[in-house]
């Protein structure tokens, strides 16, 4: 995606919103030196973010007296951004409010591009990426494929949840049965659920205990549905499927960590329903397919397209069956498409 060309008035805008900004910063600093000098600040702890609203921070107390606690909290200036799942060190202040000191390294974050295709983080410090599908809408493998190699870039395990589970009948239930197999045949996890029926919810708990986790898919496939099933107490709006042309409607607005109560966290984000690839190497994305790789090392000529290139490594595995050819036509897609592709992973 080329940048744009912003004219002379959009330009002022712009700068006029970091003014204002630079602005709002220095006097929430001047009331943080305040609370400082007065005493009204206690010592340094750690916390995690679990909700962003724009410049509003909650940050849940991970130790001390406060463990457990939400507190809406301030940022001191010149930070950089901070998203959902960062591990942070903060202090609580007199008034039940907080200040943001420090951030902690992050393992991972998952950035998104805004208007002007500047990269945006949107979540951080995840662990699993589960990638719902559902028989309605039906599968699409470029999408799942997507989603795989933007979570093989991150070395972060992805899973493939079969939801709505209750849809499946005499007349999807081969198509189906065979797209889950051919994936766990590449060493996927696969597991199934139904929010409807709660058929496997208990399987889904288990592998989600003790992991920070976001769920990724097209819409419609009820990734909302599942998060109220797991957390029942949630007001969460759920999403309900278009009876005229069976796709779904988004319905998460904001960043938010949900505790789960059998242990594991949640993370579900408007700016991750479509993670995906954004500006990574072709050879990334070859990599990205993980059946790919021994093949990719027999290629003859060291910058192989591998799209009719004599003596290339992965077409002669896709001949002799060692890899099937839907998966090459995806990666030569997505490979097409790499500029348009509208989030990135990176670590």
């Amino acid at each position: 995606m080329s940048k744009r060309k912003l004219n002379r008035q959009q330009k002022w805008r712009i700068e006029k919103i970091q003014q204002e900004k630079a602005l709002r910063a220095e006097k929430s600093n001047r009331n943080i030196e305040l609370q400082e000098g007065a005493g009204e600040l206690s010592s340094e702890q750690k916390g995690v973010i679990i909700s962003h609203y724009g410049k509003r921070i909650d940050v849940e107390a991970t130790e001390g007296d406060h463990k457990g606690q939400v507190f809406r909290c301030h940022v001191r200036a010149n930070m950089g951004s901070l998203v959902t799942g960062d591990n942070v060190i903060w202090r609580s202040a007199s008034d039940g409010s907080g200040v943001i000191e420090a951030l902690l390294p992050r393992k991972t974050i998952l950035e998104r591009p805004d208007n002007y295709g500047k990269m945006k983080p949107v979540a951080s410090n995840i662990d699993n990426i589960l990638i719902v599908i559902a028989p309605l809408p039906g599968p699409q493998t470029i999408l799942i494929d997507r989603y795989l190699v933007a979570a093989e870039t991150l070395n972060i395990r992805p899973v493939l949840l079969l939801n709505k589970t209750d849809l499946i009948d005499e007349k999807n239930e081969q198509s189906i049965d065979a797209l889950m197999n051919a994936y766990q045949g590449l060493g996927y996890e696969i597991v199934r659920a139904s929010a409807t029926t709660q058929h496997g919810m208990n399987d889904l708990l288990s592998f989600l205990d003790g992991r920070v986790t976001v769920f990724v898919g097209q819409s419609g496939v009820g990734k909302s549905s599942l998060i109220q099933s797991l957390l029942p107490e949630q007001s969460l709006r759920i999403g309900e499927l278009s009876e005229a042309n069976q796709k779904g409607k988004h319905t998460t607005t904001t960043a938010k960590l949900f505790h789960l109560p059998k242990g594991g966290d949640l993370i579900d984000s408007p700016g991750i329903r479509e993670f995906g690839l954004w500006h990574i190497s072709e050879d990334e994305l070859a990599e990205g397919f993980i059946e790919f790789r021994p093949f990719l090392r027999q290629c003859r000529f060291r910058n192989c397209q591998h799209e009719h290139e004599p003596g290339c490594g992965l077409l002669n595995a896709a001949e002799n069956n060692l890899i099937a050819m839907e998966r090459v036509k995806n990666y030569r897609l997505l490979k097409s498409t790499l500029n348009e592709l509208t989030v990135r992973a990176s670590t």
